[in-house]
């Protein structure tokens, strides 16, 4: 039977001369040892929450804690919370409740990113001194962050 189709030679073995089977064998070798060195790919995952809804503002961060108690603590995932809409009035520091409060306080120590709607900050007129202390600004708008979290490999959830 003809294997020739595939790649294979039965002759191709004998053509070689020592030095070329010495070579080929090093170089398989060296490129399985380059395989075993490099370092594996990270299973953090990367998660992008989006909240526009203000009823659903303690949903979601009880969604965030009970992801970060799920996959044990927020050393194992990468998490950024996007708001815009309504639901950032619920994040001004004069009206936010203590729950809230609490919540934003330990996500920003955790290193959750949260940001605020450049273009929803504009129409609540506030500033980011007016937001509980941890956020950043979205400026460019909240959907082009979400946009550009999930270019960047997070995955999108919202709840």
């Amino acid at each position: 039977m003809d294997f020739s189709c595939f790649g294979y030679h039965p002759d191709l073995e004998s053509r070689l001369t020592f030095q070329e089977k010495w070579v080929l064998g090093a170089a398989l070798g060296a490129s399985r040892a380059q395989a075993a060195t490099e370092a594996p790919p990270s299973n953090r995952l990367k998660v992008v929450y989006h909240l526009s809804d203000a009823e659903k503002v303690n949903f979601v961060l009880g969604n965030i804690q009970n992801h970060i108690d799920g996959v044990g603590g927020p050393e194992h995932v990468t998490i950024a919370l996007v708001i815009h809409g309504p639901a950032l009035k619920a994040f001004h520091s004069a009206q936010a409740n203590p729950d809230v409060s609490k919540r934003v306080g330990e996500f920003s120590k955790d290193g959750v990113e949260l940001a605020a709607c450049g273009n929803t900050m504009k129409a609540q007129n506030v500033t980011l001194t007016d937001l509980l202390p941890g956020f950043v600004s979205a400026e460019k708008g909240g959907v082009v962050r979400l946009a550009e979290l999930q270019s960047q490999g997070y995955l999108y959830l919202r709840p």
